[in-house]
């Protein structure tokens, strides 16, 4: 017979979930109050619903000793925890799964992972991408900062900064609580750090591994990295016989070499819609469409009227060479003066110094005289894209990024038990974040150089690899010389201060009370500078006999993209220069009397900061009851109030000056302060319902309300105008202080059956409907009152009278030759070379002004995630298997040209594989990961907004590790065994963004434990 219906008032969502347990409940095995009937099914439910983030307590007190035990602790948290929760817990302290974090999160269900440079960094998970999880340390709000030359966009932490040597435990919140800070929408992700009072004994190890990096040794001389690096950790923790005083010190130290081959469109595409028949060759043309039929007889299958086609700006192929340093350390103190206080100091640090040396070279397309063949349909891209040239330039470029990122929190922690009914948690941290130069000469700086006899050039698209064909140019070292330049120098900090105080009241033997508060004041700091030389052109620096010919080596450039098909395509110009950033730079510095254009500044120019003060309360309740079955019930709501501040310094540009076919530098004097500010506040309900409806499955509903706030470069108030305007106008940005978070409204059920020990199976499905998406957009606007020659009477006459078309070489030299005294001509010494200013009455020059709104249409995602994973007996055998599969009205539209809304980056499928094998002496894992193809990005391009895909990725690792004894253990570990490569495009395969040659990564190492 059933229980009565407890005296609780719930929501419809609730009745309707108990009606369809207690229905349940009519198949389930054995009476109400009953234990399990099966002996290795796992604990029952605690009495108590786990308070958010604090629910693994158990994981504390469990012994780990190898895979097995490491999955048996994590199903029993995925058992208990209210809600759901996956996890991966270390299989001893020091002994996490993966090298890597993010590595270790994608083999849970829903969860993927970003790569950079073959290493994960950030997460997605159920398709929502990395901006819309929040990543916490022993709960606490971490900080982010990256430096990219602009403010992040993304809030969320990158988990290289963090060696998983001193991780225990990994914590995947998927289902929405009071208790939890608001930011996890796809999940809030809890790093769990080892403390001395998790084990009675002392511990003390160290280990030693080399790491060889295959695609450390793909890449041309000099940009080579070594054979094999070091890393090194060691951990000792301790506590007092009395149990009164813990400490814990871990450290390490990890150098890896690295590398990767790109071929990329660096400049982006430009995208043409809706055109009609008198339209082409018009406006169109001058910005990169194509000419009227007539003046292009050499395109095939041209795009039909009013079909999207897009063309390319350029094409490059790069050679990047990295070599990271990174330091990681944390202490530890614990103290237990009474029974009933437990008190936490912990230091956590990180280090990461990144050296890369990059090599490159590229064809630049002026929009003249085109031939090749489009693809039918829409829409469309070049099968081939080609130009008709005489003595244009065969650019080879050298960079040098050398950067530094640190990671710094300290925090304090009290657990008070006041009375047997009441505990209380007070914690309160400081954490920065800061990324910078390391290296007076900026962060991310580049030299360009020539030779001055490109002839006909066109890039085929239709394999995986697209190549590059040149007629007329060869590698002479004679003809090289330098080009324009590029100093860039950034600075990020971000600054996270928070208490949270939480209060748990236990009101009887089945319920419970939560309860807290939290302040959260974070800083965010983005600056700029940049000094660039827009020299281009015939003897832009002295001529190429102002260049050495000893620095330049030639290459071939097929040999670095061997994995890809098509690179050894015989059609392909394959041979470039190599060279050595410092030996150009002093041959510079020579050419040019002054190494003064040569250097970064550190004056912060462009400068902008932001202040987000939030403050939230919580409160929920907790029930456990029968009901023919035993129920659980977490019933809450959190209120959040966030303040948002922005002041910024900003340059003021004065004047505009055409200095190359398609080089238009803006230059600035002075600075000017803004501010700009917005407010928001949310209450997000929330509800956990769960039923054992057997001893070995269990049924869970949850609804909750999640925000995830903006990233930091749309909430920056500052206007950042790029130094670089094109022919068809220039860019900015500004941000929007006033922007909502999105917000979204959680609905999953999930059903388990945990048939033995270890071992179960899983479905979940998942609904989400979002709305106020935060959308960017783009406006045609004039900023500041600049002008441009682009489009005024010389140039008009040049394009009619002399010929010219949309040809803007010809354009200009016509202007030199025609109007030499002209007010703002300044012609120079030789074809095509010299200044055009712009004047007065000169049309306005137009900016594509980015930024970002609200969107108020309400949008759905919805999912399903599988999981399974069996042990076979006593075997030593095991296997686990996810996938996960979204869907979504949130994907882009690729037949609509410009900025479009509710578009979801991150989502896909994704799955895992893993099989292993333990027993005293050898344990091994086999592991693949696979992710589907992707929106990776929806906002960028030299024509706006353009969709930016990863192609589906999958990757094989191995782990073995071998016991000597009970003190020494060996470990190899192979990441990415099939040599793969990653591979973007754009609105079609054909448009291809970027693929990329990595390697395979091998690891062996030691580890002895005292």
């Amino acid at each position: 017979m059933r229980q009565p219906r407890p005296a609780l008032r719930l929501t419809t969502l609730a009745t309707a979930s108990g009606l369809l347990f207690a229905s349940a409940a009519a198949w389930a095995q054995g009476g109400p109050g009953q234990g399990p009937a099966n002996p290795n099914a796992g604990p029952t439910p605690s009495s108590s619903v786990p308070q958010a983030l604090a629910s693994t307590t158990q994981l504390e007190t469990v012994i780990v000793t190898g895979i097995r035990k490491s999955l048996e602790t994590s199903v029993n948290l995925k058992r208990s925890s209210s809600g759901l929760v996956d996890g991966i817990v270390a299989e001893d302290i020091g002994k996490f799964p993966d090298t890597n974090l993010a590595e270790s999160l994608s083999r849970i269900s829903g969860v993927s992972i970003d790569r950079s440079n073959g290493e994960g960094t950030r997460i997605t998970v159920r398709g929502m991408g990395p901006d819309f999880n929040l990543v916490l340390l022993n709960g606490r709000q971490m900080p982010g900062a990256s430096v990219d030359g602009s403010a992040p966009s993304s809030r969320s932490f990158d988990f290289s900064n963090l060696a998983s040597d001193g991780v225990a435990a990994l914590e995947v919140y998927k289902t929405s609580r009071a208790s939890s800070p608001t930011g996890g929408m796809g999940a809030t992700i809890n790093i769990r750090t080892p403390r001395p009072f998790d084990t009675k004994e002392t511990i003390a190890q160290v280990g030693v591994k080399l790491v060889s990096d295959q695609s450390a040794r793909r890449l041309p001389g000099e940009e080579q990295g070594k054979n094999a690096t070091p890393e090194l950790s060691g951990i000792y923790s301790t506590q007092t016989n009395d149990g009164t005083f813990g400490i814990a010190l871990m450290g390490t130290y990890q150098v890896r070499d690295s590398g990767y081959s790109q071929a990329n469109v660096s400049s982006g595409w430009k995208t043409f819609d809706g055109i009609v028949d008198n339209d082409w060759g018009g406006s169109h043309a001058a910005w990169g469409g194509l000419p009227p039929a007539s003046q292009a007889t050499e395109i095939k299958n041209r795009p039909a009227i009013g079909s999207i086609y897009s063309v390319p700006q350029n094409l490059n192929y790069s050679f990047t060479g990295v070599h990271r340093e990174r330091l990681n350390g944390q202490l530890v103190m614990q103290f237990k003066p009474t029974k009933d206080l437990v008190g936490t100091l912990d230091f956590v640090m990180s280090e990461q110094k990144f050296r890369q040396r990059r090599n490159d070279i590229s064809a630049w397309f002026n929009y003249g005289g085109q031939f090749g063949e489009f693809q039918t349909g829409s829409p469309s891209s070049p099968i081939i894209y080609g130009e008709h040239m005489a003595n244009s330039d065969l650019a080879m470029g050298a960079s040098r990024i050398q950067t530094k990122n640190k990671n710094q929190q300290i925090g304090l922690n009290l657990k008070w038990k006041a009375t047997d009914a009441l505990s209380f948690d007070i914690d309160a941290h400081h954490s920065t974040a800061t990324s910078g130069a390391n290296d007076p000469l900026g962060t991310s700086v580049t030299l360009a150089t020539a030779s001055l006899n490109r002839g006909d050039t066109f890039v085929d698209f239709s394999n995986k690899f697209p190549v590059l064909n040149i007629k007329g140019a060869t590698l002479d070292p004679t003809k090289q010389e330098l080009q324009g330049s590029v100093f860039g120098n950034s600075y990020q900090k971000n600054q996270v201060d928070q208490l949270q105080t939480k209060g748990n009241w236990k009101l009887n033997e089945d319920s419970s009370l939560d309860f807290g508060l939290t302040l959260t004041n974070v800083k965010n700091r983005s600056a700029f500078a940049n000094v660039q030389r827009d020299t281009w052109g015939a003897n832009a620096a002295g001529g190429p006999a102002a260049m050495p010919d000893d620095i330049w080596r030639a290459d071939s450039i097929s040999k670095y993209f061997s994995r890809i098909p098509g690179s050894n395509d015989p059609r392909l110009f394959n041979q470039f220069f190599y060279f050595n950033f410092e030996d150009l730079r002093g041959a510079a510095i020579k050419a040019l009397g002054s190494d003064a254009l040569l250097k970064a500044s550190f004056d912060w120019q462009d400068d902008y900061r932001t202040t987000e003060k939030s403050q939230a309360v919580f409160g929920q309740y907790n029930l456990n009851w029968e009901w023919g079955v035993p129920m659980e019930a977490a019933i809450g709501a959190r209120y959040e109030r966030t303040k948002v501040h922005s002041p910024s310094v900003e340059k003021i540009p004065v004047s505009v000056a055409w200095v190359a076919d398609n080089e238009i530098p803006i230059s600035f004097n002075g600075t000017r302060s803004a501010s700009r500010d917005g407010k928001y506040g949310y209450f997000l309900p929330s509800i956990d319902l769960a039923a054992d409806v057997t001893s070995d499955t269990k049924l869970r509903v949850s609804y909750g309300q999640t925000i995830g706030r903006p990233g930091w470069n749309a909430i920056q108030g500052g206007q950042r105008l790029d130094p670089l305007a094109r022919v068809d106008g220039g860019s900015a940005s500004v941000g929007n202080p006033d922007l909502k978070p999105l917000h979204s409204s959680n609905f999953d059920f999930s059903a388990e059956h945990y048939y033995a020990k270890s071992s179960y199976i899983a479905a979940s499905y998942f609904r989400k409907s979002l709305k106020d998406y935060n959308e960017a957009i783009i406006s045609n606007v004039n900023l500041f009152g600049l002008h441009t020659p682009v489009g005024n009477a010389m140039y008009n006459q040049a394009m009619t009278a002399g010929g010219c078309g949309a040809n803007s070489g010809c354009i200009r030299q016509y202007i030199f030759t025609n109007f030499p005294n002209a007010p703002g001509v300044a012609p120079g010494n030789g074809p095509g070379l010299g200044t055009i200013t712009a004047q007065p009455n000169d049309p306005l020059l137009m900016f594509k002004l980015g930024s970002y709104i609200n969107n108020q249409r309400t949008s759905k995602l919805n999912g399903i995630e599988l999981n399974a994973q069996h042990i076979f007996g006593n075997s030593g055998f095991g296997v686990s298997a996810n996938f996960t599969k979204v869907r979504s009205n949130l994907s882009y539209d690729n037949n609509k040209a410009g900025a479009q809304t509710d578009v979801l980056v991150g989502l896909g499928d994704s799955g895992n594989l893993v099989g292993f094998f333990e027993n005293e002496t050898f344990t091994t894992r086999l592991a693949y990961n696979w992710r589907g193809k992707f929106l990776a990005a929806n906002f960028g391009g030299t024509d706006g907004a353009q969709p930016l895909y990863v192609e589906p990725y999958g990757q094989l690792d191995l782990s073995v590790g071998y016991n000597f004894n009970s003190h020494l253990r060996f470990q190899l570990e192979a990441i990415n065994l099939t040599d793969e490569y990653t591979r973007t495009h754009l609105r079609n395969e054909n448009q291809v963004g970027a693929v990329t040659q990595l390697g395979r990564r091998v690891m062996i190492g030691a580890r002895y434990k005292f």
